[in-house]
């Protein structure tokens, strides 16, 4: 069973839910056989790579609440963070762009990196001091290599804009095409849809059925028709 998490390194929903995610995905008993697939979500696609602006300033100007309301939200996300053992800081992070970080989670996908490297910017972005958006490509360079891929390659992408952007931008078609117009949000099967950082049960139930609703595989044409198996094909004898 394939899981896709659509998700933005700068949504703080997606950090929680993913961690809410992995509590049931660990205790699901077919876990070994569920492969989780990142795709590319920007919450804020039109911002310029070196528009980088307070959390607190961007959601007054974005959403029309007070800094008191932003900064109450920043607070319970905190809480929300800490209920799942996630460290969260509350006060003086900064939003910025973020397509970068999704065409390096490409490169690392081909790498059996992905899951890794979204983890450490997570956590970069979320629970440390020192920016993701604020220090040049360099900082990612350092995060990615932290999740073992080559400083070399990292650097090379990051050069190109082209490398891995089309990846991106094929990510959020599907999104937009399944419907999603918002994070996290992930799709079992292309069959079930859970929509935001819902609670572990609510994955747990999901993935109960989405497993329990597969369909098997039916087979046309049965008989002695030929086929090749574990001890090579079968030489059709005339006669």
């Amino acid at each position: 069973m394939r899981v896709e998490i659509w998700s933005d390194i700068a949504c703080p929903w997606c950090y929680v839910g993913k961690a809410r995610f992995e509590k049931a995905l660990a205790a699901f008993p077919h876990r070994d056989e569920v492969e989780v697939v990142h795709r590319s979500f920007e919450l804020d696609p039109g911002r310029a790579k070196g528009d980088v602006q307070p959390v607190i300033t961007m959601l007054t100007g974005k959403y029309g609440m007070s800094e008191e309301q932003a900064q109450a939200g920043e607070d319970n996300l905190g809480a929300q963070a800490a209920a799942e053992g996630l460290d969260y800081r509350t006060r003086d992070r900064d939003h910025g762009n973020t397509f970068d970080m999704h065409r390096l989670l490409h490169l690392a996908k081909e790498h059996g990196r992905q899951d890794r490297l979204i983890q450490i910017l997570y956590r970069a972005n979320f629970a440390e001091e020192r920016s993701v958006f604020t220090e040049g490509d360099e900082r990612l360079v350092e995060l990615a290599v932290e999740a073992g891929l080559d400083a070399g390659v990292v650097r090379a992408v990051l050069a190109d804009p082209d490398a891995y952007a089309d990846a991106v931008r094929a990510d959020e078609q599907e999104a937009a095409r399944l419907g999603a117009n918002g994070v996290p949000f992930f799709v079992l099967d292309r069959a079930y849809g859970v929509s935001g950082a819902q609670p572990a049960e609510v994955f747990t139930q999901a993935l109960d059925r989405a497993w329990g609703e597969r369909s098997p595989l039916r087979l046309a044409g049965q008989g002695d028709a030929g086929a090749c198996g574990p001890d090579g094909c079968a030489v059709p004898q005339h006669g």
